[in-house]
């Protein structure tokens, strides 16, 4: 079972940025397995934003975030982050980290292990 702990969310002015990280904790090691980031605002159904493959040499992002939002990973750190530019009030929500089962989907179905969660405020 796959522990994860999203952090680094927070109120930012639009046009701003974020860093958020994921980190697997205790003996959980995720170098091996493709991980995404989805997010989900008030309302509205849990949506796909990002995913890498296990070695960070590939990522897949949804067209609303593409240009502005970086997906990486540090396998050494069991680590994966996101990084947020020129965010807009449309992009806030709480953000998700989670494995992904089936690298190149964007189906919720294909990611398990969520995160709590982090929230990300965008003030307009």
């Amino acid at each position: 079972q796959v522990q994860l702990v999203e952090s680094g969310g927070g109120l930012v002015q639009a046009g701003g940025s974020l860093r958020l990280s994921c980190a697997a904790s205790g003996r959980t090691f995720i170098s091996s397995y493709a991980m995404g980031w989805f997010r989900q605002a008030p309302g509205k159904e849990r949506e796909f934003v990002a995913s890498i493959n296990w070695s960070g040499g590939s990522t897949d992002y949804a067209d609303s975030v593409k240009g502005r939002f970086t997906i990486s990973r540090d396998n050494a750190k069991n680590t994966v982050y996101l990084q947020m530019n020129s965010l807009k009030p449309e992009d806030m929500a709480v953000y998700y980290c989670a494995v992904n089962r089936r690298y190149g989907s964007s189906r919720r179905n294909d990611f398990d292990n969520w995160g709590q969660g982090t929230q990300v405020t965008v003030s307009s």
